[in-house]
C-alpha cells in the first residue's frame, strides 16, 4: 500500500501548454506524458479551450470541484460534466474542446493506453461505512470529500480530501467516515495478463 498526500503531487505543465496538472500516481514510475501505461492525475480548467490530445489513449474525467464542463468530442453531441453526473469514459487521441459553465473547475484524470491497460472509475459517496472490492490489477481510491479511515489487509490508512490509496491486486477496501464522504475507486486491468 502507498499513500500520497494532496501536498505532495508533481506539478507538471499541460501536453499543450495551457495549464497545470498536479500528477499523483503513473506506471512506469518516472514516465512522461508520451510513455506511461496508465496516469492519474487532477487540473484546475481556468479558461475554455481544446484538450490535449494522447495517440492511443483512453481516458476518464470526473468533475472534482466547480460547475462544470461542455465538452465537444469529435463524432459525439455535445456533453455536460458537473460533480453531479457520471464520470465520462472517452478516446483520449481525438479532438475535444471544453467550455466552462461558470467559472474554474478541478477535475480527476485517469489514463491507460489502450493497447496494453484498460481502467474502470466507480464514484463513492456514504454517510458511516461502505465495502469495495476491487478486481482488477494495481487500484487506487481518491478522497473527494471528507476525512476517511481506509481497512485493508495491511492495516488502516487516513485519508483526506484530494489523498490517494494506492493498492494491490484484488483489495477489499473497508470505508469508514464521520460524517458524509465521496470520492472514487479506481481499477487498472493489465491487458497482457487478462483472462
Amino acid at each position: 500500500m502507498q499513500i500520497l498526500r494532496f501536498h505532495e503531487y508533481k506539478i507538471t505543465r499541460w501536453k499543450n501548454g495551457g495549464g497545470e496538472t498536479a500528477q499523483i500516481a503513473v506506471r512506469p514510475a518516472g514516465a512522461s506524458l508520451d510513455d506511461f501505461d496508465w496516469r492519474i492525475s487532477t487540473a484546475k480548467v481556468a479558461s475554455d479551450g481544446p484538450f490535449s490530445r494522447f495517440p492511443g489513449v483512453d481516458r476518464t474525467l470526473a468533475i472534482l470541484a466547480g460547475e462544470g464542463l461542455r465538452l465537444s468530442i469529435e463524432g459525439q453531441a455535445p456533453i455536460t460534466l458537473t460533480s453531479q453526473t457520471p464520470s465520462l469514459f472517452f478516446a483520449a487521441d481525438v479532438d475535444v474542446d471544453a467550455l466552462l459553465l461558470g467559472g474554474s473547475i478541478v477535475d480527476l484524470n485517469v489514463m491507460t493506453r489502450r493497447d496494453r491497460f484498460s481502467h474502470r472509475v466507480k464514484p463513492f459517496d456514504f454517510a458511516a461505512s461502505a465495502i469495495f472490492q476491487a478486481t482488477g490489477g494495481e487500484s487506487a481510491l481518491h478522497c473527494r470529500k471528507g476525512d476517511l479511515i481506509v481497512e485493508t489487509r495491511e492495516g488502516a490508512w487516513d485519508l483526506g480530501p484530494g489523498d490517494t490509496l494506492l493498492g494491490a491486486q484484488r483489495e477489499t477496501w473497508r470505508l469508514k467516515s464521520d460524517a458524509n464522504a465521496s470520492g472514487y475507486l479506481i481499477e487498472f486491468f493489465d491487458l497482457k495478463t487478462a483472462g
